[in-house]
């Protein structure tokens, strides 16, 4: 590809996350291309359709969620995925809505970050600062719970708090 096009599909993917993370399945291609600065051809011809170019945003995201767990502490990026959560499942809904399926590159991208997530767990029970009886499938499930608690960032917050002492040998 050349450099003015990989600088088009990489400013369509920018622009995508951001308009449909904010507006999730309501949100359009159109606003992308106009907020882009390129023609909804463009749009398309890097991305055939709506669903393809949400499944390049959503594995684009979880290999830079990846890339953070790298070196990251446990309950700090526990606590970043939960912030993080939003936005992803804003863009995951419009995703599925578009026609997205559930295997795919999409579902790798997913796989690789529980794989990360799961890497830090084992990290964290290790230095003793989560206990050992707690496996992946319970901790992908408190992910999951608190992020969705909804805009309060109080409450949130405090379900985090109640999650790590939760998870605390």
């Amino acid at each position: 590809m050349r450099s003015d096009g990989q600088a088009n599909r990489d400013r369509i993917l920018s622009v995508a996350e951001d308009v449909f993370g904010r507006g999730g399945p309501a949100a359009s291609t159109e606003e992308v291309a106009r907020r882009a600065g390129v023609g909804i051809a463009t749009v398309f011809r890097h991305f055939p359709t709506k669903a393809a170019l949400l499944e390049a945003v959503l594995i684009r995201r979880f290999d830079r969620l990846c890339a953070r767990a790298e070196g990251a502490g446990f309950y700090d990026f526990f606590r970043f995925l939960v912030a993080d959560a939003p936005t992803k499942i804003a863009i995951g809904d419009a995703f599925e809505e578009a026609g997205g399926g559930l295997d795919g590159p999409a579902a790798e991208a997913s796989r690789r970050l529980r794989q990360a997530v799961g890497a830090l767990l084992a990290e964290a029970q290790e230095a003793g600062t989560v206990r050992r009886d707690v496996a992946l499938p319970e901790v992908y499930a408190l992910l999951v719970a608190t992020s969705r608690t909804g805009g309060d960032a109080g409450v949130r917050d405090r379900v985090l708090t109640i999650v790590s002492d939760g998870l605390a040998p």
